[in-house]
């Protein structure tokens, strides 16, 4: 990897110190923003928290970058995605950057949706399930029992604290779980299209069907673009979904020759309740029009 020579020298430089930050807050490590969600919401400022895979990247082939395992080097937990295409080239390195810090999946306890051929990375590592669990609520909830059970395993001492904090994220979760069963319950069955693949543990949770654009991590051939065609128009589907990580360019030629809209959904959003609220909201919508 191009950076590995650079985490080999920092590997060495911060083999000690790593029980803190320099605001003096021990230091949790997590691989996407959404799990940072669950852990202030939970210990609140407790700690200091280091997202592996920045705003803005892919976490499916990111390299992470010096800095990054700087504070890699000085945290005492890593909470991993478990199934993410960078965690699988990098995570043994990290843990062997740092070998005392606490190691926590938080896919543990959900059971995995296989990925399929659609959910292929051009010259990456095949992804053992898809990683995409956290934006389903009911998974949500796995997350943050995980998540309590690290924090008070780290500070004792608050875990009366961080038993009242779970209490209120589970009954932000529920309101969650409510919202979408009660918006999607009358669309069970339907099928929505995404350019890339990231919605389905959703999908499954809640009685829908997530038809990918991508082939095999890449642009969808003729044969596979007419199929999406006649799917699209079988199932008056008029929305193209795409992750905010993407190009819009390559949706947007999909949906021109179906003649749906594009909508960009933000799963790797830090703030968990607002992106998947909005996620649930957006494929309701879809829903209502194809209807009509």
């Amino acid at each position: 990897m191009k950076r590995f020579l650079s985490i080999l020298i920092l590997t060495s430089i911060f083999s000690c110190g790593r029980d803190s930050s320099d605001s003096g807050k021990q230091v949790i490590t997590v691989s996407i923003a959404p799990f940072r969600y669950f852990v202030t919401m939970i210990a609140g400022d407790d700690f200091s928290v280091n997202v592996m895979v920045p705003a803005g990247a892919n976490p499916h082939v990111y390299e992470p970058y010096p800095d990054q395992i700087a504070k890699l080097g000085k945290s005492v937990a890593y909470i991993s995605n478990g199934y993410l295409g960078f965690e699988m080239t990098w995570l043994d390195r990290f843990y062997e950057i740092n070998k005392t810090m606490i190691r926590l999946s938080a896919g543990e306890g959900i059971e995995p949706v296989d990925p399929g051929h659609d959910h292929g990375h051009d010259g990456e590592h095949v992804e053992a399930a898809d990683p995409h669990y956290w934006v389903s609520p009911k998974c949500a909830l796995t997350i943050a029992a995980s998540v309590r059970d690290l924090l008070c395993k780290l500070k004792p001492s608050a875990r009366a604290d961080y038993e009242t904090n779970y209490t209120e994220l589970v009954q932000i979760i529920n309101e969650v779980d409510n919202k979408a069963d009660s918006l999607l319950s009358e669309f069970r069955g339907k099928r929505f299209m995404i350019y890339h693949p990231n919605l389905a543990y959703l999908a499954r949770d809640y009685g829908l069907e997530e038809t990918a654009v991508e082939f095999e991590g890449k642009e969808p051939p003729p044969s596979r673009l007419k199929e999406l065609i006649d799917i699209a128009k079988e199932e008056n589907i008029n929305t193209v979904f795409v992750q905010k990580e993407y190009d819009t360019r390559n949706a947007r030629v999909v949906a021109d020759e179906i003649g749906a809209g594009i909508k960009v959904i933000d799963p790797l959003s830090e703030n968990w309740q607002e992106s998947t609220l909005d996620i649930i909201e957006s494929l309701y919508n879809s829903f209502v029009q194809g209807s009509k």
